[in-house]
C-alpha cells in the first residue's frame, strides 16, 4: 500500500495533537497486590498504519515483522522527518524503530527522527537484508538537544539526525537487530533437531500468535531448569544472552553440556511477547500492557500459558532449581531476590554470579537485589513465591559489545551448569559467601 502527502501530514498532525493528553509513565512505586492485579487489565493500542510513504524518488516502508513507523515527512529535497509513537500511553520510555528506505537511483538523504513522549535511546543499526546487522558510522549521526541527565533516558538526546546513502536495494534501519518471532521460531527449530528435543505451543496471544516452549534434557529426573525472554519487545540484548546461553547448554560436542542434559531438563520460551515484537511495540503486548507487571494479576494470556505449564510440571514433582528471565536496559545489571529475604535452598543465585564474577575476570557485575518478594507482579518473584525457584532478572545493557553478551551468555550458562552438577547438596552451596 501507498500513502498519500496530504494522508501523512494529518496521521502526524493528529499523533502531536494526542500527544498534550498523554500522561508520562512514572517510576515502580511499591502497590498492593489488589493493585497490581488493576494495573494488567487489558487497554487500548494504536496499530500503526502499514504501507510504504512514497515521495517524489524516495521511499519508506514498515511493511515487515518488527517494524515501527508512524509518519514521514519530506522536508527539503533531500531531508526527512520520520515520527516514532508508541502503541499506547503512558509507556516506559523504550522508543523502538525499524523501517527500510530506498530510491529511484543513488542519493544521499537525511532524516530526523522524532518521538512522541521520548527521546532517542538507541543508536540505530543498518542492514542490506534484515538479519546481518552493522553499527551506524558516527560520522553519519548527530544527536540533537543532547540529555542534561546523569543516567537513563534523562542523558539521552532529545532526536537524532542521521545521514544515509541510498539506491534501488533497500536499506533496513533499526533500533537493534531484528528477531521476528518467525526467525526466532527457527532458531528454536534448530536447536530442537541438535538436542533431540521438542517445541510445544503452550498457549496463543491475544492476536493467535503461538506461544512456543522449547524443551531438552533428561525429563525424568524430576530436575530443571526455566529460561524465558522477550517480554519486552525492544530487549533485543537480552535475548543474545539469553540465545547464547541456551546454545552452550546444547552444545553437543561439549563434555560438561553433555552431561548437563543428562541431568537436568531445559525449559524455555524465548519469545514471551510475540504479538508486541512483530507489531514493532516500545514494550506492551496487543493488550496494552506490560507483561512483566503481571505475574500476579494473570490478566494476559501470555502469562497465563506460562502459569499454566509451571503448575502442571510442579504437581507431576517436577523440581526448577532456577528461573532466569533475560531482559535489556540501560547497562547490564543483575536483580536476584535479597538473599535475607528467602529461605536457603532458594539462594542459588548469589553462588551463581559469584561464580560469573570469578569467570569474567575483566568485568564486575552489578548486583542489585529486590527488597521485597510481594506482591509478585515479575515473573521473578512468581517463580520464586509460587513454583519454588531461585531466580533472577538478567539484564543486559542496549549498547554491551555483542562479542561480550555472547561471552557472558556463555559463561553464564557453563557456570551454572558446574554449579548444579556440583556435590554436596545445594543448600549447602547457597549458604557460601
Amino acid at each position: 500500500m501507498k500513502r498519500s502527502h496530504i494522508q501523512i501530514i494529518s496521521a502526524v498532525t493528529m499523533l502531536l495533537i494526542s500527544s498534550c493528553n498523554i500522561t508520562k509513565e512514572t517510576e515502580d512505586t511499591p502497590i498492593t497486590e489488589e493493585q497490581a492485579i488493576e494495573l494488567t487489565r487489558s487497554r487500548p493500542i494504536q496499530k500503526q498504519w502499514k504501507g510504504t510513504y512514497e515521495f517524489d524518488d524516495v521511499y519508506f516502508s514498515n511493511e515487515f515483522d518488527g517494524a515501527r513507523l508512524s509518519g514521514v515527512l519530506q522536508t527539503g529535497d533531500s531531508t526527512f522527518t520520520i515520527l516514532i509513537s508508541a502503541e499506547n500511553y503512558p509507556i516506559n520510555p523504550s522508543p523502538w524503530y525499524a523501517f527500510k528506505v530506498w530510491g529511484d537511483s543513488s542519493k544521499r538523504i537525511r532524516i530526523r527522527f522524532t518521538y512522541l513522549e521520548a527521546r532517542n535511546r538507541y543508536y540505530p543499526m543498518i542492514s542490506r537484508n534484515g538479519v546481518d546487522w552493522d553499527v551506524l558510522d558516527s560520522a553519519r549521526y548527530l544527536a540533537i538537544n543532547p540529555g542534561t541527565g546523569t543516567s537513563r533516558i534523562k542523558s539521552s538526546p532529545e532526536s537524532m539526525e542521521i545521514t544515509i546513502d541510498i539506491d534501488a536495494d533497500p536499506i533496513w534501519i533499526a533500533a537493534q537487530e531484528l528477531y521476528s518471532s518467525s526467525r526466532v521460531f527457527d532458531w528454536m527449530e534448530h536447536i530442537s533437531v541438535q538436542t533431540g528435543g521438542t517445541i510445544q505451543r503452550i498457549g496463543s496471544s491475544i492476536e493467535g500468535r503461538d506461544i512456543n516452549l522449547l524443551s531438552f534434557g533428561n525429563k525424568s529426573t524430576g530436575r530443571s531448569i526455566f529460561i524465558i525472554s522477550r517480554q519486552h519487545p525492544p530487549e533485543v540484548t537480552g535475548f543474545l544472552a539469553m540465545k547464547a546461553f541456551m546454545e552452550t547448554i546444547a552444545d553437543t560436542t561439549s563434555r560438561i553440556a553433555n552431561e548437563f542434559r543428562s541431568a537436568y531438563a531445559i525449559y524455555n520460551v524465548p519469545m514471551m511477547n510475540p504479538d508486541g515484537v512483530d507489531n514493532g511495540h516500545w514494550r506492551h503486548n496487543a493488550g496494552g500492557v506490560d507483561l512483566n507487571r503481571d505475574w500476579t494479576g494473570f490478566n494476559q494470556p501470555e502469562t497465563k500459558a506460562v502459569r499454566k505449564f509451571l503448575r502442571q510440571k510442579k504437581s507431576e514433582q517436577i523440581e526448577f532449581l532456577m528461573g532466569i528471565d533475560f531482559h535489556s536496559t540501560w547497562k547490564d545489571v543483575y536483580y536476584p531476590i535479597d538473599s535475607t529475604l528467602t529461605e536457603p535452598e532458594l539462594e542459588l543465585a548469589y553462588p551463581w554470579l559469584n561464580k560469573i564474577d570469578g569467570a569474567l575476570s575483566d568485568y564486575s557485575p552489578n548486583v542489585k537485589p529486590a527488597d521485597s518478594r510481594y506482591p509478585d507482579i515479575y515473573s521473578r518473584n512468581f517463580f520464586t513465591n509460587r513454583i519454588g525457584m531461585s531466580s533472577v532478572i538478567f539484564e543486559v545493557g542496549d549498547n554491551t559489545s555483542r562479542d561480550f553478551i555472547n561471552r557472558k551468555g556463555r559463561v553464564a550458562a557453563i557456570e551454572l551448569m558446574n554449579l548444579l552438577l556440583e556435590e554436596p547438596n545445594l543448600a549447602d552451596e547457597a549458604d557460601k559467601p
